[in-house]
């Protein structure tokens, strides 16, 4: 059974008639049987069910709505992520081509399949791009007729007051007593000028008649979040793509004393865009004046343990810019031409100088060499393909605090160069330099080499100090230990969009929370005149969506109604439970409507929550 109309005692009679009418009749709202049809009336039914054809134009809209849902959008955003994934399984050509050649050679029968389908080449395949503009035009599809209804939405009116307020999902009702003087008109007046304190939208209806109403609508925000969570959206995947076309990054071992200058030539590897334009490279510098690590001395369970890394640089922006000092630190990038440069790693690099059997020098500089443990023993290789009449190749490892073991076996004990130590085994032959093809600096094939010099050798293995040499055996050259520097490993990126990202992606995050944390809600307040003077009230609440803080809602607004009409006086009083009652006097309560009315003489009623 429905709630009573509080306005009017006999609508529940008027329910109950209409209902006991509708089983008479048997509507088929209750249980009514259907009726059998007949046999040729059915076949016309059927014939006039055929739809249309949908014919060119109606299947291009209907693939146009496809496209453009929500739905589609979610599944093209999933699947440009799995799309993305060969790109990690695989090698990818423009990062690292000879990788992909050496794949090829290795498996003959699947790497010619995998290049047909392009993953070799996954972010600039043609079935990736497909992909990335079907989700772009999915979106932007999406998100313009939204905006669009959106607009119009909030340039339009709160929808009609229902005929019945109680079947919305919040829903209570109030009586003004007729002592407070206060009729429809001024109630719902008071009504609207509360909601609108609270934020809503509010259009008054039928304000001199008798049963005048509110409508009050807000929340709009909500829509807006989302609106502009797929804009953002929108922006991220353009700069995405756009740092991808123009971008390029690269990488580069700077030794102290040695200067990068912003060229293709000036790095060690270089990962372009698709677009990518040597006339994009900036001509800056950058100079490596000293690198230092300060050390944990202080600690007994981190001793030796790095606290901090500085890289001093001098820069200069063109060739004739001025230089300027600059700091490179970790996370703390410098930025020059619009490039961000990063120190990504470090180590020591032995400067070396070997002579050939001829007694000229072959190769003079620093060496290189990778850490491999906190103590920086560090791994290198020296080549020296110009020494004559044999090629010379170096194999070892460098110490910067050496200590010898109580096995014999010099190991590192400390990160800083306390005292170095070089320890290297020589070769001789041909270093497979001349052949034209891309070798590793940090690796040196040994197969085909002649060893001179090693501990399993009776000319034993090669042990240097800084400022001492070494005579090699056969005549074949000699090795010095002549200094020690630092190196740096720099990471540069230069991504034109990458601002652009960031602040997309900051809107999309802020749009979504506002999205999930906002809500849209409307309320209805109706009011009208009770013949024994009292101004009933009426009001509901509604959602768009789930709302669990509807109920709160609800409550806030009854609790404002009942301050504005009924402010703490005289004739309040507190019974003995603490619960507020309003006593009989020359004004009737106001009170909460029940599945009933109230019934006759009545003296007191208890303004609670509604039953």
């Amino acid at each position: 059974m429905s709630e009573p109309d509080p306005f009017n005692t006999t609508d529940s009679l008027k329910d109950a008639v209409t209902k006991r009418q509708k089983s008479t009749v048997g509507d088929a709202s209750d249980n009514a049987r259907p009726v059998s049809m007949a046999p040729e009336t059915a076949a016309q039914e059927n014939a006039a069910a055929i739809l249309p054809r949908l014919g060119f134009v109606g299947s291009l809209r209907w693939g146009w709505r496809q496209l453009t849902s929500m739905r589609t959008a979610l599944f093209l955003l999933l699947l440009l992520a799995v799309g993305a994934v060969p790109g990690s399984l695989f090698p990818q050509r423009p990062a690292s081509p000879e990788v992909v050649t050496k794949y090829l050679q290795d498996h003959p029968d699947t790497g010619p399949v995998l290049d047909w389908f392009k993953l070799f080449d996954v972010y600039s395949s043609p079935w990736f791009s497909a992909i990335y503009l079907l989700l772009f035009v999915s979106l932007i599809g999406c998100v313009i007729p939204r905006a669009i209804a959106h607009y119009k939405a909030m340039r339009s009116q709160p929808p009609r007051t229902p005929r019945r307020l109680s079947r919305l999902p919040e829903y209570g009702t109030l009586e003004i007593p007729a002592g407070r003087g206060i009729d429809a008109g001024q109630a719902i007046g008071d009504a609207a000028a509360t909601l609108k304190s609270r934020g809503y939208r509010v259009e008054v209806r039928d304000a001199d008649g008798e049963r005048p109403s509110v409508g009050a609508e807000r929340g709009f925000s909500k829509e807006v979040g989302n609106l502009l969570f797929h804009t953002a959206l929108i922006g991220v995947l353009v700069s995405v793509a756009l740092g991808g076309l123009f971008g390029y990054s690269g990488q580069r071992v700077l030794v102290e004393g040695e200067t990068f200058v912003n060229t293709l030539v000036g790095y060690d590897t270089f990962t372009p865009g698709s677009n990518f334009n040597a006339a994009q490279l900036e001509p800056y510098s950058v100079q490596l004046d000293k690198f230092s690590v300060t050390f944990d001395r202080e600690s007994k369970a981190h001793y030796g343990q790095p606290l901090d890394f500085k890289a001093s640089l001098t820069t200069k922006s063109s060739p004739s810019s001025p230089a300027q000092q600059q700091d490179l630190k970790v996370n703390a990038p410098v930025s020059l031409g619009g490039t961000s440069i990063y120190l990504v790693g470090n180590g020591y690099a032995p400067v070396v100088t070997v002579k050939d059997g001829n007694g000229k020098v072959a190769f003079q500089g620093p060496v290189v060499s990778v850490p491999s443990d906190g103590a920086y023993t560090s791994l290198l290789v020296i080549k020296a393909p110009d020494a004559k009449p044999s090629q010379l190749g170096f194999v070892g490892f460098f110490l910067p605090t050496a200590l010898i073991n109580d096995k014999g076996v010099a190991v590192a004990s400390d990160p800083d160069p306390f005292n170095p130590q070089l320890n290297l085994n020589a070769y001789y032959g041909n270093l497979g330099l001349d052949g034209g093809q891309p070798k590793n600096v940090f690796t040196l094939d040994t197969s085909k080499l002649t060893q001179l010099n090693g501990r399993n050798l009776a000319a034993g293995g090669i042990v240097l100090s800084p400022g001492a040499s070494y005579t090699l055996p056969e005549g074949k050259g000699s090795i010095s230990f002549d200094g020690l520097k630092r190196y740096v490993a720099l990471d540069i990126h230069h991504n034109p969009a990458q601002l652009w990202t960031l602040i997309f992606g900051v809107t999309a995050l802020l749009g979504l929370v506002g999205s999930l944390f906002l809500n849209r809600r409307r309320v209805w307040i109706r009011t009208g005149n009770h013949p024994d003077g009292r101004t009933m009230v009426e009001y509901g609440l509604l959602a768009r969506g789930e709302d669990h803080r509807l109920a709160p809602e609800a409550a806030t607004i009854r609790k404002l109604l009942e301050k504005r009409w009924l402010a703490p006086g005289a004739d309040q009083a507190e019974d003995s439970n603490g619960a507020q009652t309003f006593l009989a006097s020359s004004t009737a309560p106001l009170s909460t409507a029940s599945s009933s009315t109230h019934p006759a003489g009545t003296g007191s009623a208890t303004v609670g929550k509604d039953q």
